[in-house]
């Protein structure tokens, strides 16, 4: 499968996609374990874990520090962007731009109904 198709389905194509894009963007910058992406991101560490478990199915992730015996993870595992993610983050960025416009559309959407919400209730 082409890595735009597979991008699509995990950033576009599916409920989770904008964490993923919120994952994956950390993740350019530096290395974090689960627990530091909840922090950053201000999830839930299940959902953080979810998602990472996806982008490292899809080889977009890797991680250093986990058990190959086991498929669960240990507390300290730290995951970056897999080389193939890296080689060809362009093609990333250009659904990331997507998703952080239909992101912020969204946020100011909600912004302008909570400020009308509050004009009603004043007036």
């Amino acid at each position: 499968m082409s890595l735009q198709r597979v991008i699509w389905w995990l950033l576009v194509g599916t409920k989770g996609g904008t964490n993923r894009a919120r994952i994956i963007r950390a993740l350019k910058e530096r290395p974090y374990n689960a627990n530091q992406l909840t922090e950053l991101l201000g999830l839930d560490y299940k959902t953080v874990r979810h998602h990472l478990k996806i982008l490292q199915e899809n080889k977009i992730i890797d991680s250093v520090g986990d058990s190959q015996e086991r498929l669960e993870r240990r507390y300290g595992t730290v995951y970056f962007l897999s080389s193939y993610a890296e080689a060809e983050y362009e093609v990333f960025a250009e659904f990331l731009e997507r998703i952080w416009n239909k992101f912020k559309v969204k946020s100011e959407k909600s912004e302008g109904e909570i400020k009308e919400g509050a004009k009603g209730k004043r007036g």
